[in-house]
């Protein structure tokens, strides 16, 4: 099967493309009936259609789609889910076997309808900006936020909060000077009291004794228009505001952090937000260069000799802080979410920010988060840029709107023999519970519709199923299981939008060769290590690769080819056959193993993975290595320690870090400077190869990942040396011949196999 085509055209990767036909047959697949959608992968060949779909009726309310059964002659549909026939509406009068509209044609499995519904504002975009910071820091970070006002539309509205020890929410409708009201960063505001402190409100918007014309008037703000304007408005105004940004004047002793107030900053952004725009598009970016010190969702004390909590505090429950610091932001995670505004944090600090605390505020609304050392770096710079990336000119030459979506809900609906057990993604609980919601939950679970505050063309959920039937219930092999995922949500014009997937999966007999032959292991990998990382959020890491261990012997009993207790016949089919390689790197990965990360970085980590693709999050788990050398064309290689010669040039992508190793003695001939005489070309081109084809792979990643040049036994070679499959490690160094020796007791691949296939072959454990 092409995996590959059907995600290009749809959107959807699924771990099984043939689906066992009852419950038990399922649970023994080890792998859950899951897929990988993508809501807003950019079609460019398939521009939305601009009318209202047709949908079943209520409680149903599945859209039509290529798989309805249809009568021409009665003008009827028959709803593949609920089976109730529907009347088609009147302008579909002229329908017939030759004259489909788009819907029911065979290659718009997706589709994206444009709905007469606008947003009554303009999407939101609130910066909330940390002034404790070094000088040259904050003229950084000011220079970027000014660069970002040229990049939004310019009928966004926009609005900035600062805070240090006080915050401060700048008031853009006042021009004749600066003009802002002070919190006191140590209390908590809830809605209410910011609503009084400001006298903003929306005791009118969406009510439903509201008079008509009152609600359909444009740009409702419900008087934040002082705090918040359009960018064509107020563009002179906050750039003055952000150029004469001074650094916090609270004096900070030399044994003290600064008082840094980020949770109440965060009550006071969330608050406005909620009160002056509830359900509209909007985005609260939060700018911080070090951890709140004070006030609520504090995360450290503000004296220096107490140190900011590492993994082993917080597995022992020693950080006198974490637990109501996450328990704070949890619950404005919540409230964000609920409104339809995501949250964006930027953080550009050596040591770490909190983000271990604050990682639900990005999760759970589908916001992004970049970790930098610095707001000078070129990382942070070009991640901020990248989040305002527009969509191509369109024939008028007008500039495209932005590459993101606001708002958004995912619904899915599912034939009666599916049901749906949840969803591990950058989303929240919309609360819907329906018939096809399952008792088991794997991730968000008992509901069937999510709440995505925002989605990007690269926003992918992993959505996960359990088969309903019972063994006296089997399904007649050749039926089909259908899911239908929509997702409704508010385009960067205004538009509201409904994209439409229906995708169709054969049922099998459990011992049918269809079923093995339909797995598709890099999806299944991916949505494996969600789970895996979803569980390492609540417990014990080492009981989690013991569930990973569990699940994998099990697959490899279920579907390896093998004599009992013979580990010599062991074999694995083509579509199996790399699993094993996956979970291997996952068990290693900083995903799982915490030592030798802080808490924000594994945050950090955790959080990409959530929201990836297919290819990049295995890009993750299993880090892509090339070999460039004199012999041949530049060549894929393996990620093993015998790849590490002398005469070769690596270049690693982990995502996270795009790294380019040079050979000892390629390094020597690159210091003799060997690369700048005529007569060396080949290696000034063979140094060249890997410096581009890096360029390619940072142009198109979200964050930009570090760069990183170095050479054999340099300090910064750690990077590639600990994703290497030790193959050759000090105690059994160089067997195969060739590679350098790892210093590691990290079992090598081999070893890993050799056990795995010794438990798969004894007798069902």
């Amino acid at each position: 099967m092409d995996f590959e085509g059907i995600e290009d055209q749809d959107g959807v990767r699924c771990s099984w493309n043939v689906l066992p036909n009852t419950r038990i047959e399922a649970t023994r697949s080890v792998v859950p009936v899951s897929t990988l959608y993508t809501p807003l992968k950019e079609r460019p060949e398939f521009p939305p259609v601009m009318y209202e779909p047709v949908m079943c009726k209520a409680p149903c309310r599945a859209v039509l789609n290529p798989y309805c059964q249809i009568d021409v002659r009665g003008k009827l549909w028959i709803c593949p889910f609920c089976l109730q026939r529907n009347q088609f509406p009147p302008h579909y009068k002229d329908i017939s076997a030759h004259n489909l509209p788009p819907e029911l044609l065979p290659r718009f499995t997706t589709i994206e309808y444009g709905l007469s519904r606008q947003s009554p504002v303009a999407p939101v975009f609130m910066f909330v900006v940390d002034i404790c910071l070094e000088d040259d820091e904050l003229k950084a970070l000011k220079d970027s936020l000014i660069l970002a006002l040229s990049l939004l539309p310019p009928n966004a509205l926009v609005g900035l909060i600062t805070f240090g020890t006080m915050v401060q929410l700048h008031e853009l409708g006042y021009q004749d000077c600066p003009k802002s009201y002070v919190f006191r960063g140590s209390k908590d505001y809830n809605a209410k009291q910011v609503q009084e402190m400001l006298g903003i409100g929306s005791g009118i918007r969406n009510q439903p004794g509201a008079p008509q014309q009152q609600q359909n008037l444009p740009q409702q703000t419900f008087g934040a228009d002082r705090f918040v304007q359009a960018v064509e408005q107020c563009e002179f105004t906050l750039t003055s505001i952000l150029e004469q940004l001074q650094r916090d004047p609270w004096p900070v002793a030399n044994d003290k952090r600064p008082l840094r107030s980020t949770g109440a900053a965060m009550s006071v952004a969330v608050g406005m937000m909620e009160s002056a725009f509830p359900n509209a598009g909007g985005r609260i970016m939060l700018f911080c260069g070090g951890p709140a010190t004070q006030g609520p969702g504090m995360v450290v004390g503000p004296e220096l000799k107490e140190p900011i909590r590492s993994h082993h505090d917080i597995e022992k429950e020693t950080d006198r802080y974490y637990r109501k610091a996450v328990k704070f932001y949890e619950g404005m995670a919540k409230r964000s979410a609920a409104s339809g505004h995501a949250i964006d944090i930027f953080s550009g600090c050596l040591d770490q920010v909190g983000l271990a605390e604050m990682k639900y505020l990005v999760n759970w609304t589908g916001g992004c988060m970049v970790l930098t050392d610095s707001f000078v770096t070129a990382i942070f710079k070009q991640s901020f840029q990248r989040v305002f990336e527009k969509e191509e000119k369109d024939e008028k030459e007008e500039p495209g709107h932005l590459l993101m979506g606001f708002n958004a809900t995912l619904e899915v609906q599912t034939t009666k023999e599916l049901k749906v057990c949840g969803l591990i993604g950058p989303g929240i609980s919309a609360n819907k519970k329906t018939a096809i919601v399952s008792d088991t939950e794997i991730g968000i679970g008992n509901t069937s519709a999510w709440r995505l505050a925002a989605v990007s063309p690269s926003t992918t959920v992993g959505i996960y199923f359990e088969v309903a039937n019972q063994q006296s219930q089997a399904l007649q092999p050749g039926s089909r299981g259908l899911i239908q995922f929509v997702t409704t949500y508010q385009h960067s014009s205004g538009q509201y939008r409904m994209r439409v997937t229906t995708i169709a999966r054969s049922w099998a007999e459990g011992s049918s060769p269809e079923i093995p032959a339909s797995f598709d292991q890099e999806a299944a990998a991916v949505l494996m290590s969600r789970i895996a990382v979803f569980k390492a959020e609540i417990d014990e890491t080492a009981d989690v690769l013991r569930w990973l261990d569990r699940m994998l012997i099990r697959l490899c009993q279920k579907f390896g080819d093998y004599r009992r207790d013979d580990a010599a016949s062991f074999r694995l089919g083509p579509n199996f056959s790399i699993y094993p390689q996956f979970m291997y790197h996952l068990r290693r990965s900083q995903f799982l193993q915490v030592f030798n990360s802080s808490p924000d970085e594994t945050a950090f980590y955790r959080h990409c993975l959530y929201r990836e693709d297919t290819s990049n999050s295995l890009t993750m788990i299993q880090p892509s290595l090339m070999s460039y050398g004199f012999e041949g064309a530049p060549a894929p290689v393996q990620l093993d320690s015998m790849s590490m010669k002398n005469d070769v040039v690596l270049l690693l992508d982990t995502f996270f870090h795009i790294l380019i190793w040079h050979g000892e003695t390629i390094a020597e001939w690159r210091k003799a400077g060997y690369h700048e005489q005529p007569e060396y070309e080949n290696l000034k081109l063979l140094l060249e190869a890997p410096v581009q084809d890096a360029q390619g792979l940072l142009v198109e990643r979200m964050p930009i990942p570090r760069y990183i040049v170095c050479d054999q036994n340099g300090s910064q070679a750690r990077f590639l040396v600990s994703k290497l499959n030790p193959s050759t490690s000090y105690n059994s160094a160089n067997q195969y011949g060739g590679g350098e020796a790892v210093l590691t007791d990290d079992v090598n691949f081999s070893s890993f196999m050799s056990v795995l296939k010794s438990l798969a072959v004894k007798a069902a454990s």
